[in-house]
């Protein structure tokens, strides 16, 4: 299966610098947001998509309707795929990241979890797509999430997956 995995467009806590996993909080994309959202539909303009996989993150799901307009293809809404869970809900990213930094592997935040356990999240989902039967497929979720499947593409070591960066809407390609 090829699978085209892209981070959400640009979102007001971007802006704000803001942690967000908790789908019911009013992050939304600007603009800018779904700007980038309408280029990446437009680099996958001619991707025969079968379906589209996204959080249960509402900017996940705005960036998968503007790509989807091309494609009409079924959305499917996966837990798996959430944010992860900071520990630091709407609390600056800096403020996270400096209390992870000691083990940003590792290391959470109150009832938050760890890089290390989101990426078993993340894992198992991925291994779920070996059932499927569709060949081509799209993904709209998070930088988190980009750094898991990157690392697995690549067979990067887990200590790498911190050091990862990833745009909004930035379109990574692999074979699962």
């Amino acid at each position: 299966m090829k699978l085209y995995c892209l981070r959400h467009g640009r979102t007001n806590y971007n802006d704000l610098g803001l942690c967000n996993g908790d789908p019911s909080k009013p992050v939304y994309l600007t603009a800018e947001g779904v700007k980038q959202a309408e280029q990446a539909a437009e680099a996958l303009r001619d991707k025969p998509l079968e379906r589209i996989f996204v959080s249960q993150l509402p900017r996940t799901q705005q960036t998968a309707e503007i790509v989807n307009r091309c494609h009409q293809a079924p959305l499917d809404v996966i837990p798996a795929l959430n944010d992860i869970r900071s520990g630091c809900e709407g609390r600056s990213v800096a403020d996270y990241q400096s209390a992870i930094a000691h083990d940003p592997l590792h290391a959470k935040v109150g009832d938050g979890e760890s890089l290390f356990e989101y990426k078993q999240r993340v894992m198992g989902f991925l291994a779920s797509l070996e059932k499927r039967s569709e060949s081509e497929v799209a993904l709209v979720a998070h930088e988190e999430t980009l750094r898991v499947i990157y690392g697995w593409m690549k067979g990067l070591d887990d200590h790498s997956l911190p050091k990862l960066h990833f745009e909004n809407c930035e379109i990574l390609e692999c074979q699962s």
